[in-house]
């Protein structure tokens, strides 16, 4: 396993029904700041925070009940992770400072791969759009 999937499991992990009403409290201006981000170097980036962001919400909103909370509690952490002012790479870093909250994301999206793309499918979103697939 990667250090960065270890890292993804052992932050999800921390992520409680606290933690949860908290992000959800913040995701609406987090969204906007994820629209924001201007990362080249990263297409999928901006995507899949988006993604993930509107997974959170539906599942915690009840509109989406089939997600395990293993996945829930990912994507909660890949959110904060993504806010963090103070993470491994700073976004400031030039080309690269974005790097980390994408390889973040990523790792989200592919150790719960199965689960996601079942809510895209059941919502209606493309999900090859906004894996990192070509």
């Amino acid at each position: 396993m990667s250090e960065i999937a270890s890292y993804v499991i052992h932050g999800a992990a921390q992520v409680t029904p606290a933690t949860l009403d908290k992000v959800l409290r913040n995701l609406p201006l987090w969204k906007v700041e994820f629209a924001q981000i201007n990362a080249p170097h990263f297409p999928h980036l901006v995507d899949q925070l988006e993604f993930l962001a509107d997974v959170v919400e539906d599942v915690a909103e009840g509109a989406y009940k089939d997600l395990p909370y293993a996945a829930l509690a990912a994507g909660v952490f890949a959110l904060m992770y993504a806010h963090k002012k103070t993470d491994i790479i700073p976004d400031n870093v030039g080309p690269l400072g974005h790097s980390d909250d994408s390889s973040v994301a990523r790792a989200v999206l592919i150790l719960h791969e199965k689960a996601f793309a079942a809510y895209a499918e059941k919502t209606g979103v493309e999900f090859d759009r906004i894996t990192s697939k070509p």
